[in-house]
């Protein structure tokens, strides 16, 4: 009996420990700025804008307010037992909006998948074993539609465990390698190989070579009214006849000559290539200034950007007036602010570099920043940007929300008819990039209004999620890209940005700046890039300088790249190039490292294919059928496939 009774008192005691290492979390007690995700910032117990998290009407006290693309890695360690949450998409964005998967994964499997929700679904209830897992990812995926508006919100979520806490970790970390091997001692020349001017509008054409300094230039063939600089390479002057005229650029040092084949297209159309250059925003915003955009323009040529095709130095908002300090003179011409005292003057000493320049206005009455803009003065406008020697010009309807409420297609288009009709009346050559986000499908009707690059989408920032999620939601835009007219995804946010004073280093890891630049330069895109040209790391300017790499952006036959759907997040995106060759990327969207593959008779082709590895300037031999790769965690593998004719 007394045997008995000790064996129950035991039962007891082991019953009620059970009961006591028994323990509940909620995700919000944890820390959640580990969050990474693809706009805004993670609230714990609120929606991503700051309200109360709200779902088809109810509302909740506790969770996490983030927004697509985003994952928290969660660590266990074994310790943990369940998950229970409910998820949907916060009701603060307009109904039928956001659309965004819910996720929760762990060493590549998958343990939940809410399926596509949108604004307006009613919460969907998750209960998951998660019992000998070392760490779970939540995570809140677009759904390939872009990421605008999607507010993910993970509600009334707790984790039993017994033992250890769980607790919130950053992302796995990686080295910054360099793949790409320093240019040789020998001259090469990296230019676009086409480019195009007005009849009767000035040259300014910077031959891009790489090689020992110093170097000397030539060129046979060029037309009348034009002269190459043997010291700088720059071409200028004047052609005042239409017509194709094709050049033979030389490049000399005591290592040898360089030679390469130019068309200098004289006739509608310019920006026969995607621009690539520089724009203040992402890294100074409205803390630019003269001084800021000559030291960048320097250090363009100093870091020897512009050796490998980087030409445009342009300079986003804030360098004009506000409404309320007499922001034109008596004519009704646009005034600069303090910190712009000789607009004229900077953009000469930008010219003056082999560099052209570029600026930023609003159609509305002030600009995003709230300067004064183009509004009733386009006119003006125009002549004062061509007389300052601007060569182009970002266009953005910010301000004219204030003027045109609705979103029909002619109120969309009718700001940037009118300012196409002024600049075609200005006598100078000034690439038109019209800046309003992707509304009323701009790219299926940029060319139409004149547009040399439309946006096709919201604000980048520096964040896996806004990246990929903006950049492998292009496909749609394809068919309507072509050479004068580029569909924009926004500019390049690698090195250091910040978008004011204090700049950090971008938030992309190195093998997700791999991947930036590679769909960047398959889609075609404009290439601007975004963070302080004077303050670069050698990651950082290796990762600008791959000519091979560059030139599949700057390759003449301007087809934007279309995409090869895959299991598992992985893609395939592909073009065709002038030299017949194929650029192909193989990207690996999920965070595991995985394979990815792909089949000749994909992109229509057969038999043995040479394959070069474009990051690495590497050939990689003949591949018979197909080529596969492994890819690590949000990482690229960029290759040329075929023979050139």
């Amino acid at each position: 009996m007394i045997r008995q009774l000790k064996c129950l008192i035991a039962l007891i005691v082991i019953m009620v420990a059970g009961t006591v290492l028994a323990e509940t979390v909620r995700l919000s007690e944890l820390d959640l700025s580990k969050v990474q995700q693809g706009w805004g910032w993670p609230r714990a117990d609120k929606s991503c804008d700051g309200n109360m998290l709200t779902i088809a009407n109810e509302t909740y006290q506790y969770g996490l307010g983030t927004h697509a693309d985003s994952v928290l890695y969660i660590e266990l360690k074994n310790s943990a037992k369940r998950i229970r949450a409910k998820v949907g998409v916060d009701d603060e964005v307009k109904p039928n909006t956001g659309t965004v998967i819910f996720k929760i994964i762990t060493e590549k499997k998958e343990l939940y998948n809410s399926g596509t929700m949108k604004t307006g679904d009613p919460a969907k209830s998750l209960d998951v074993d998660i019992s000998g897992c070392e760490t779970i990812i939540l995570m809140a995926a677009s759904t390939g539609d872009g990421i605008n508006y999607d507010h993910a919100d993970w509600v009334d979520v707790t984790i039993d465990y017994e033992g250890k806490r769980p607790e919130t970790i950053d992302a796995p970390k990686e080295e910054a390698v360099i793949l790409t091997p320093k240019p040789g001692p020998e001259p090469r020349i990296n230019s676009a190989r086409v480019f195009g001017v007005r009849p009767g509008s000035p040259v300014l054409y910077t031959v891009a070579a790489t090689g020992d300094r110093p170097m000397t230039f030539s060129a046979k063939g060029l037309p009348d009214g034009v002269k190459i600089d043997r010291q700088t390479g720059c071409i200028s002057g004047v052609i005042k006849s239409k017509g194709e005229y094709s050049v033979e650029l030389i490049a000399t040092n005591k290592n040898g000559d360089a030679k390469a084949k130019l068309s200098i297209c004289v006739g509608d159309t310019i920006a026969l290539t995607p621009p690539m250059g520089w724009n203040s925003w992402n890294c100074w915003a409205c803390a630019v200034d003269d001084q800021k955009i000559r030291e960048s323009a320097r250090a363009m040529v100093e870091s020897g950007l512009i050796n490998h095709g980087w030409q445009y130095i342009n300079i986003d908002d804030c360098w004009m007036r506000k409404p309320d300090q007499d922001p034109r003179d008596s004519e009704g011409m646009l005034l600069t602010n303090e910190k712009f005292p000789d607009m004229k003057g900077l953009v000469d000493y930008i010219h003056s570099l082999g560099l052209k320049a570029g600026t930023y206005i609003s159609p509305g009455p002030t600009t995003c920043a709230g300067y004064v803009g183009s509004y009733q003065y386009e006119m003006k406008d125009a002549i004062q940007f061509a007389h300052w020697g601007f060569d182009y010009l970002k266009y953005d309807w910010c301000g004219y929300s204030n003027v045109e409420k609705s979103r029909s297609l002619e109120a969309l288009k009718k700001p940037y008819q009118v300012m196409r009709e002024c600049l075609d009346k200005a006598d100078r050559d000034i690439v038109y990039s019209l800046c309003q986000y992707g509304m009323g499908e701009v790219w299926t009707w940029g060319e139409e209004v004149g547009g040399n690059c439309w946006r096709t989408t919201g604000d980048i920032t520096d964040t896996w999620g806004s990246m990929s999620g903006i950049g492998f939601s292009q496909d749609k835009c394809a068919p309507y890209g072509n050479p004068g007219h580029w569909n924009d995804p926004d500019m390049l946010v690698v090195g250091k940005v910040g978008w004011g004073p204090n700049l950090h280093p971008s938030r992309l890891t190195p093998n997700e700046q791999y991947t930036h630049i590679s769909l960047w330069c398959l889609l075609p895109s404009p290439l601007l890039i975004g963070c302080d040209l004077a303050d670069m790391d050698e990651f950082t300017l290796n990762l600008l300088t791959n000519d091979e790499v560059l030139a599949i952006n700057q390759d003449p036959l301007g087809y934007p790249a279309r995409r090869i759907p895959r299991e598992d997040q992985a893609e395939i995106w592909w073009r065709k190039l002038q030299d017949g060759t194929l650029a192909v990327g193989l990207f690996n969207r999920s965070e595991f490292e995985q394979e990815v593959n792909i089949q000749w008779s994909e992109l229509n082709l057969t038999g043995r294919q040479p394959i070069r590895d474009l990051w690495r300037q590497k050939d990689l031999g003949s591949y018979r059928n197909e080529f596969k790769a492994s890819i690590p965690r949000h990482g690229v593998t960029f290759i040329k496939v075929g023979k050139s004719r």
